[in-house]
Formats: structure tokens, C-alpha cells, sequence
């Protein structure tokens, strides 16, 4: 496949781009002056680090707080932004500051990085994106830093509230408290703060704009309410599951607001935030692999997070309804989507599938963990989560950089990567006679 830089398709713009920012990072994190040791991050741990933070991941080979100095989490915070926005979006901020205009090209690369189908109205959409962005990381940070200043000096609490409004809204999950949120499980002010984030985060920008527009439920888009619905029926689900699952486990011994609060934070993070303010490897191993589904399913098209997306969910739990029912169309609240929308659902969840079972076959064959482990740190790698129930750190050189590639290609998309990669075929003039093959 020959590439040259005028013949690059938009996924193709957006691997490289992707990858171009992340050797930036690594770069960063390898000089002395990023940790606390003088020595600066080896290779390997650095480009995995870099792959997280810009991935929006959360994954941590070494203790963000104690690893780092002051500017080796900036980098890191900088590196959420721009994964978390999408590097089209940032580059579209530097645009409106100089004043250059966007070329047809931009506005489809930005299109191809924030799963849109329509090419019109792209600039503003990225307008949009980025001031509810600024404002919503703002206003938490803002809140954060008068619970925050209770416990740390001023200037020190100022630091931690951007911080973590940033990794929160953006759903990276790196923290700087050495234990994620664990002190804070019965804190009220901290887990509304970060749940509202992550939810805010993972809904899409899409979602967030009908909703600024006040848009009536009824003219919403179908996209939108697909979202909502699966996005509430998921959090309400996990919330029951993991109450019940975890009532006398990693919550016993604490007051009856403080299970609720925990097993709420419990059902919003595996919507790839990867914050935890329970013990994740002391988790029951039933409520592990509801933490895998969840995570595996992700967040929402066009947002901040991971995973296959609720949309892709969505449409195949439509599918699989219309073909139970015996209905050729795929309807939903009363509309209707192409077939084509079905096959592309199909070959997400297919690929992610196939990359979650070879990552973790390899794993599996590497390390000396527990299965659910292992899976369990792959999918969190594929969803772009960072829960993890310890094993990062103790995982060999090779793993970790299968879990940097498992990182790259759930933010990117595995679609994405494999059209970047991919040739296109194009149509052909003639078709092949039908032919029924039985299944099932």
C-alpha cells in the first residue's frame, strides 16, 4: 500500500496524527526533568504512559503521583486534552486563534474524528465541542478546587481540581491522589463532581449540542435518543447489579449513602473513566466481568470515551429484536436505518471482538495471571477505561506493549485503523448470483 502525504485518506490522517502526538509525549516523559527520580521514564514505559494519557486511557505502569514531578503530569494532563478532544479538534482551536480557514480536507479528517456521518457543519460543531469543553471542565474544576482546598494548600489544590476535571471529563482516569478516589468514597461533593464528568464526557458532543439547543425529546435525533436510553438503562443496571454484588464486599462497613454512592461510581466509571473509589481487584470476580461488559460496550460516538459505543449496542439490540419479530426493516421510535448501519455495528463489534481474543490469547501465553485478569486489563486497554485490578505494573515488556497497540486501537477505532490500513476496493459493475447458506 503506497501512502504519500497528498494521497492520505482521513483515518489515515488520524493514526498518524495520533501517533505523531503520542512520540511527542513520549519524548516529554523520557527527559530527567519529568520524574521525581532525575532519570526520566525508559522507552517502553514512557510510550505506554504517553499511549495512555493520550488515549484517554488510565492504564499506569508507575504511580502518576509519586513517578512524576509537576511537569510530567502537566504533560500527561496536556495529553488527555488533545486525545480526549481529538486531534482535529485542537488543531481547529489553533486555526480560530490564528485566524486560518478550515479546507475541505480538515472538515473531513475532523468528521472521520468525531463519528459523524454529514460533513456539513463541522466547524461549528468543533466551535461547540470546545466551548462546552472549557466550560464544564471549568466549572468542576472550580467546584473541585473549594472541596479540594479544605485538605491541600491552595496553589496545590488549584493544580489537583484542573487536573481531575480534565482526566475526568475526558474519561482518562489518571490521578494524582496515589490511589485514584478511594479517600473520597463517601464524598459527596467528589463523586457527584466525577460522575457528572464521565457522563457528560462519554455522551458525545452531539448529544450535549441538541441538548444546549433545547431541543424538544420528541425532534430529537434518533442517534440522540439511542444514546440516552442505552446510556440510562446501562447505569441503572450496573447501579442494581453492583449494590447487590458488592453490599457485602468491597462496600461492607459502610453507612448506607456511602454503598449507594459507591455502586454508583462503580456503574458510571467502566464507561472508560477508569476512576475507583473501591479496591477494583478485591471486586468480586461476577462483578468483574460486569465491569468487562460494560467497559467493552464503552461510551457514546463523538465523545471522549471508548469501546464498541452505545450506538453500535444499540443498533444490534435493534437488529436482534427485528429479526426475532420477523421484521425486514431495522425500526426504531418509529424510524427507520440503512442495512448498512447494521453491517457496520457487526464489523466493530467483530473487530474488537477479534482483538480483545488475540491480545488476551497472547496474554494469557506471556503472563501468569488469573484469566479474568487478563481480560479484564485487555478490555480495559480496548475501551480506553484504565481499571485495572494491579497487574499493569508487573506486566513484562512485551504485554505492555501489546496493551499500548490494544490502547492506540480502541481510541482510534478498530474500523478506523483497519481503513487506515486497508485498501478500498471498489464497487464492482456486475453481481455474483445469491446463493442461501443455512445457519443457526
Amino acid at each position: 500500500m503506497k501512502i504519500s502525504k497528498k494521497n492520505l485518506t482521513p483515518a489515515q490522517y488520524l493514526v498518524f496524527g495520533y501517533f505523531i502526538i503520542i512520540m511527542l509525549g513520549s519524548i516529554l516523559l523520557m527527559l530527567p526533568v519529568a520524574t521525581t527520580d532525575g532519570q526520566g521514564l525508559g522507552a517502553i514505559d514512557a510510550v505506554f504512559t504517553a499511549t495512555s494519557a493520550t488515549c484517554v486511557t488510565g492504564l499506569i505502569v508507575v504511580n502518576t503521583k509519586e513517578a512524576f514531578t509537576h511537569f510530567g503530569s502537566t504533560v500527561i494532563m496536556l495529553l488527555i486534552q488533545i486525545g480526549g478532544l481529538g486531534i482535529m479538534s485542537m488543531s481547529t482551536l489553533f486555526a480560530f486563534i490564528i485566524g486560518k480557514k478550515i479546507s475541505l480536507k480538515e472538515r473531513l479528517i475532523i468528521q472521520e474524528d468525531l463519528n459523524q456521518y454529514q460533513i456539513s457543519g463541522m466547524v461549528r460543531l468543533v466551535q461547540y465541542l470546545l466551548g462546552f469543553t472549557f466550560a464544564i471542565e471549568g466549572t468542576a474544576a472550580v467546584i473541585l478546587f473549594f472541596r479540594l482546598v479544605e485538605d491541600y494548600p491552595t496553589g496545590r489544590a488549584i493544580y489537583l481540581a484542573i487536573f481531575h476535571a480534565i482526566s475526568a471529563f475526558n474519561n482518562a482516569g489518571f490521578d494524582l491522589f496515589g490511589n485514584s478516589l478511594e479517600n473520597f468514597t463517601g464524598d459527596i461533593t467528589i463523586n457527584f463532581v466525577i460522575m457528572a464528568l464521565i457522563i457528560l464526557g462519554g455522551i458525545g458532543f452531539g448529544v450535549m449540542v441538541e441538548a444546549y439547543n433545547r431541543v424538544k425529546f420528541k425532534k430529537t435525533t434518533l442517534q440522540t435518543k439511542i444514546v440516552l436510553l442505552i446510556t440510562l438503562a446501562l447505569l441503572i443496571f450496573g447501579f442494581i447489579i453492583f449494590f447487590v454484588l458488592e453490599y457485602d464486599n468491597t462496600l461492607a462497613g459502610l453507612p448506607l449513602l456511602d454503598k449507594t454512592l459507591g455502586a454508583m461510581f462503580l456503574s458510571v466509571t467502566p464507561r472508560t473513566a477508569g476512576f475507583n473509589t473501591v479496591p477494583t481487584g478485591a471486586l468480586k470476580q461476577s462483578s468483574l466481568f460486569i465491569i468487562i461488559i460494560l467497559m467493552f460496550i464503552g461510551a457514546s460516538p463523538g465523545s471522549t470515551g471508548g469501546g464498541i459505543k452505545t450506538t453500535t449496542f444499540g443498533v444490534m439490540l435493534v437488529t436482534l429484536k427485528n429479526m426475532i419479530t420477523g421484521k425486514e426493516d431495522m425500526e426504531v421510535y418509529n424510524r427507520r436505518f440503512e442495512k448498512k448501519i447494521v453491517y457496520e455495528a457487526f464489523t466493530i463489534t467483530m473487530l474488537a471482538a477479534g482483538l480483545v481474543v488475540l491480545v488476551t490469547t497472547l496474554l494469557l501465553v506471556i503472563e501468569d495471571f488469573q484469566f479474568i485478569d487478563i481480560l479484564f486489563e485487555t478490555v480495559s486497554a480496548f475501551g480506553t477505561v484504565g481499571l485495572s485490578t494491579g497487574i499493569t505494573g508487573q506486566l513484562s515488556d512485551i504485554s505492555r506493549v501489546l496493551i499500548t497497540i490494544t490502547m492506540f486501537a480502541g481510541r482510534v477505532g478498530p474500523l478506523t485503523l483497519a481503513l487506515a490500513f486497508g485498501e478500498r476496493v471498489r464497487k464492482g459493475k456486475y453481481h455474483y448470483p445469491t446463493e442461501k447458506v443455512m445457519v443457526g
